[in-house]
Order: structure tokens, then C-alpha cells, then sequence
């Protein structure tokens, strides 16, 4: 999917609403335990419940992985499932991955050749070589994590080096040789407030992925004020306050409830 494709979605959508597919098979309603594949089922549900009100699907594989070879199949079944029947949604890995370059080139084949998956979020810190597999795909993406949205995020990304620089405004600077914006966005939590201004004062046209919004507090406004461009530049998610609205027979219901108050919202904003 190319930057034009995924800001024409918004256009047409009136969102930039992300669904994070973050499915524990510990806390889906228990009358799925009953089906063959739980956690396909509830996410199946939620799918069907919410494609039209948002522009992209976030898996994170933590939560398949858990479950082991039985999780990767539920995994792939999902994608497989959106990429079938919602041609137009963008499909993200969450998976943080990076690793010494011939690494990184299996984990871009498993993700961008085996599973046809749009973008992969990938962590910057062993540098360039470990990056750039991922960027030999035409039409595929790399999200790289930059200021996340959780409390230690402090520890690292905003230390500051000798010349006043946070590391994540280096992360920021020195990636933007290694792709364009065609190809390239960034993860910004949206619990970092104003400091999408330097974001954006690094990065003004790149699409930013911001979890935050939600269960972890993040402000949608303040996200919009400090971080949204011209074309929009920002795929917002939401997990648990969307998936886990309810936790009863009506769920699929109630998670179209929370996405459509969401859209709602982005709709106001996007004006």
C-alpha cells in the first residue's frame, strides 16, 4: 500500500483509527472457548464488527506467540482472514523485531514474502544494517520505534548526548537516509504530548504510529494539536478499549460502539 493509498483510506473513512489485535485467550469471552480456534474466532468477530470504521489492523505477536505453534495459526489465519475480505486495511505486525542483517532478512521473509503483511514495527537500536532488509520490499513498510508510549521509555529515548540531542530525535535524524517517507514511519505513544513537535520538527511528513490512546491515557486531541500534517500523517491505535469493551456474548457489538465513538472523534478532528 503506498502513501497515497493509505491517506486516500482516511479520506474516505473519515478515520485513522488502528484496531491492535493484542487477543489473550485468558480474557475472551468464555463462550469462544468452545469453538476450534478461539482466538480466530473473537478476532473474526472483531474484524467483521469494525472494518469500516478504522484503516488498519495491528496483531501484536506477543500475544500469538504465548500460545505457541497453535497462536502462530490463529496469527496467520487472521491476516490471511483481513487481507481476504477487507482488501483496503493496512496490516501491521507489532512484532519489534531487528537483528544482525541476515537475521533481519528471515524475519522481513517470514512477515513481508510468507504472510504478505503490509509493515513490521522494527527496533533501531543495532543500527542501519540491521534495518535495511526490511527496506528491499517494494510496497512494504517499516514502522521504527522512536518515542514509545510506555513509562520507561525515559531510560533511553530522552537521554540527552553531549550536543543536546535525545536519543530519539538521533533515531529520528539518522534513519531518514536509510528510507524515504514512502516507506518509512515512526512509532510515537501518543502519551508523549508535546513532544510531537520535535517529532514533527524531525519528521514532518512521515506517518507516526501512536498507541497510547485508550487504556494507557494517551490524549487523541493532544495527539492531533502536536502531530497531525496536512495529509493526516498519523494511524492512531486502540486495543484493549476497543477489543475488550465488553466481555460478554454482545462484544462484537460493544467494540463496534468504542471504534465508532473513536471514528466519531477523528471525524471532528480531521475537519
Amino acid at each position: 500500500m503506498t502513501y497515497h493509498q493509505l491517506y486516500q483510506n482516511i479520506l474516505r473513512k473519515r478515520s485513522f483509527l488502528c484496531v491492535g489485535l493484542d487477543t489473550d485467550i485468558r480474557k475472551i469471552p468464555s463462550h469462544l472457548l468452545k469453538e476450534e480456534d478461539p482466538v480466530f474466532a473473537f478476532n473474526k468477530a472483531i474484524i467483521d464488527a469494525t472494518a469500516d470504521l478504522c484503516i488498519a489492523y495491528k496483531p501484536n505477536l506477543a500475544f500469538y506467540e504465548s500460545m505457541g505453534v497453535a497462536g502462530w495459526i490463529s496469527f496467520e489465519k487472521t491476516v490471511k482472514y483481513i487481507k481476504t475480505n477487507y482488501p483496503d486495511q493496512f496490516v501491521i505486525a507489532d512484532a519489534k523485531r531487528g537483528d544482525i542483517g541476515n537475521t533481519s532478512a528471515m524475519y522481513a521473509r517470514t512477515f513481508f514474502e510468507e504472510l504478505d503483511i503490509d509493515a513490521v514495527t522494527v527496533a533501531p537500536y543495532m543500527g542501519e544494517d540491521s534495518v535495511t532488509p526490511f527496506l528491499t520490499y517494494p510496497g512494504k513498510w517499516v514502522i521504527l520505534l522512536a518515542l514509545t508510549s510506555n513509562k520507561g521509555s525515559a531510560d533511553f529515548q530522552l537521554t540527552t548526548d553531549a550536543n543536546g540531542e535525545q536519543l530519539f530525535e538521533k533515531v529520528l535524524r539518522v534513519s531518514q537516509v536509510w528510507a524515504r517517507d514512502s516507506q518509512m514511519m515512526y512509532v510515537v505513544g501518543a502519551t508523549q504530548g508535546s513532544a510531537f513537535e520535535n517529532v514533527r520538527r524531525l519528521a514532518p511528513r512521515h506517518f507516526l504510529l501512536v498507541p497510547g490512546v485508550g487504556a494507557q491515557g494517551g490524549s487523541l486531541q493532544e495527539v492531533c494539536r502536536y502531530g497531525m500534517t496536512s495529509e493526516c500523517g498519523l494511524i492512531v491505535n486502540s486495543s484493549r478499549a476497543i477489543i475488550y469493551a465488553d466481555s460478554g456474548e454482545q462484544f462484537a457489538e460493544a467494540a463496534r460502539r468504542a471504534a465508532h465513538e473513536v471514528q466519531q472523534e477523528m471525524n471532528l478532528l480531521l475537519k
